[in-house]
């Protein structure tokens, strides 16, 4: 009994690092992975780019392996904006969803009232 419930813990830590890993490259990372944290950092040696100091989301335990990787804070910003844009639009049908639905309920109420008045 015990080997299986490592089985399944191994399984079920295998299963989230995929899922980290799928979505580690979407906008703000909040673990890496590896499992580790995200921090900011500036790569203060990074001379080839055109915009020197560029800002990276990394990870505490960042190391050059391919588990670990760099994810520029300008991608990961717009991502994240593009991802808010996209909830604040589906906020708003609800809410135009649910003002409609008020009316309706309004006009029942006032329809009642009229056939109570009549009876």
């Amino acid at each position: 009994m015990e080997e299986e419930l490592r089985d399944k813990k191994a399984h079920k830590d295998y299963y989230n690092m995929l899922d980290f890993v799928a979505n580690a490259q979407q906008g703000i990372p909040k673990l890496f992975p590896c499992g580790s944290i995200t921090k900011e950092t500036v790569d203060e040696e990074d001379t080839y780019d055109y915009l020197p100091r560029k800002r990276y989301f990394i990870c505490k335990d960042f190391e050059n392996d391919g588990l670990h990787f760099r994810q520029p804070l300008v991608m990961t910003i717009q991502e994240e904006v593009e991802r808010l844009k996209e909830r604040y639009h589906e906020q708003a049908k609800l809410l135009r969803e649910c003002q409609a639905l008020k009316d309706q309920v309004r006009m029942l109420l006032m329809r009642v009232a009229e056939l109570e008045r009549v009876l």
